[in-house]
Order: structure tokens, then sequence, then C-alpha cells
């Protein structure tokens, strides 16, 4: 097992990652930025964070995680949550 760690992503790559890799949900519209997890050799796992879908809890200072997509490496999800917190 190797170990994890964090690299920058573009919107655009995540989303394709998130396309590929999540089991029933498609990557979200938009977003304010993404993180991804790498082993390595290649990533393993991104989050995508953007402005709150309930237009009641947007105050521009809120931002919640859209989307998390991962290829099941142990520890990826919580390391990225993480990340984005």
């Amino acid at each position: 097992m190797s170990r994890l760690e964090l690299v920058p992503v573009t919107l655009t790559e995540a989303r394709a990652f998130v396309d590929q890799t999540h089991r029933h949900h498609k990557s979200p519209v938009g977003g304010l930025f993404a993180i991804a997890a790498s082993d390595g050799a290649r990533i393993v796992a991104v989050v995508i964070v953007g402005r709150p879908v309930s237009r009641h809890l947007d105050d521009t200072f809120t931002a919640e995680v859209t989307r998390l997509a991962s290829d099941g490496s142990r520890n990826a999800c919580s390391m990225l949550y993480q990340a984005a917190w």
C-alpha cells in the first residue's frame, strides 16, 4: 500500500474523474475548487467544492462538498474531506 498525497487538480480534470468513477452521479456543473489524492502514480480520488446547493445557505462565506469520488483507495475520502475543510 502506497502513501497518499494531496495534489492540485483543475475542475475540468476533477469532473472527468467523477464522470469515470462515480457510481450514480454525474459531475456537478459548477465549482469553486477541486483537490485530488494521488498514490504517486495516478489520481485515486477527487473532491469538488462549490457554493451551497441551498440558496438559504449561500451567504458568500459557506462552501460545501458538491461531489467526492474515489476508486476505493483506503483513507482517500477522509483525506480529501479534511483538505476541503
